[in-house]
């Protein structure tokens, strides 16, 4: 019998602290809220104690935060389709930020296993004077453990409304997309890190971003792979391509860092589940 389980996580400040509020029904939980850098800054983990979706499963995950508040949402492990004898898994994400809002959502990569049939949604919306970094990383089989991406399909759809909208479905049984030079060009990771905000970006701010995200692509061994962009007034994105997903984790690790302390002035600050 398949899986249906649904979150709601709202961020608000009372007495200069933010403070997460949640309900849920079904298999997916946020543990106890942790304040590693103070008051200011709430940090919470989401757990799906199953550990994977198979064809029929769903996961509805809803992220407020009201104005002032700051939260920063991760996972313990990775997210997992297995696979499908027929039915699409799906997780889909919606992030609604009031006026003055920060949101950080880190979670860990999505693997899709050979047979998935998968489909991963991230809707944000962002009031005027809100400001999100998110990252997005898929690894397609698990090559290194000798389980590669031989069937099956993926369909990604990420959007920030008004401002930016992309949808693409990645299938195995696709040789010039998983194997061409305009393609994944054999590469097994795929992944993003976007800096969005609600309000139209002042171009010093966004020469900043993309500067100090060029500096540590240029310094990184993926180098040949990553590249930072602009789409739009209200977007700085960031791609990666990599053989595993280490390695383009740990790039976006250090330019989430970067971007935290270059944009938004603070001390970068790894969430405490991530050194355990």
């Amino acid at each position: 019998m398949p899986w249906h389980a649904t979150l709601d996580l709202a961020y608000t400040v009372e007495s200069a602290r933010t403070v997460a509020r949640h309900r849920h029904r079904g298999p997916l939980r946020i543990l106890q809220s942790l304040y590693p850098e103070g008051d200011a800054v709430c940090h919470n983990v989401l757990v799906h104690p199953p550990g994977g979706l198979v064809g029929g499963d769903t996961l509805e995950i809803g992220i407020s935060a009201e104005p002032g508040a700051h939260g920063l949402v991760t996972t313990p492990g990775a997210t997992r389709f297995y696979r499908s004898e027929g039915a699409t898994a799906l997780q889909h994400t919606r992030i609604r930020l009031a006026p003055g809002a920060r949101l950080e959502w880190l979670p860990l990569e999505a693997i899709c296993y050979s047979g998935c049939r998968a489909e991963n949604r991230l809707e944000m919306d962002l009031d005027p004077g809100a400001e999100l970094i998110g990252w997005d990383v898929t690894a397609l089989g698990l090559p290194a453990a000798g389980q590669p991406f031989e069937t099956g399909s993926l369909l990604q759809h990420i959007t920030l409304d008004g401002h930016w909208r992309e949808r693409g479905q990645i299938a195995a049984h696709d040789t010039c997309l998983m194997d061409g030079p305009l393609g994944l060009a054999g590469q097994r990771c795929v992944a993003s890190i976007f800096l969005c905000t609600g309000e139209r970006l002042a171009r010093p701010r966004v020469q900043q971003a993309l500067d100090s995200a060029r500096a540590v692509i240029d310094a990184h061994g993926l180098k040949a792979s990553a590249g930072a962009t602009h789409p739009n007034d209200h977007v700085v994105l960031v791609r990666v391509l990599a053989p595993m997903v280490e390695p383009a984790m740990h790039l976006l690790r250090q330019i989430r860092d970067t971007w935290r302390h270059t944009i938004w002035q603070q001390v970068p600050q790894q969430p405490r589940i991530w050194s355990t």
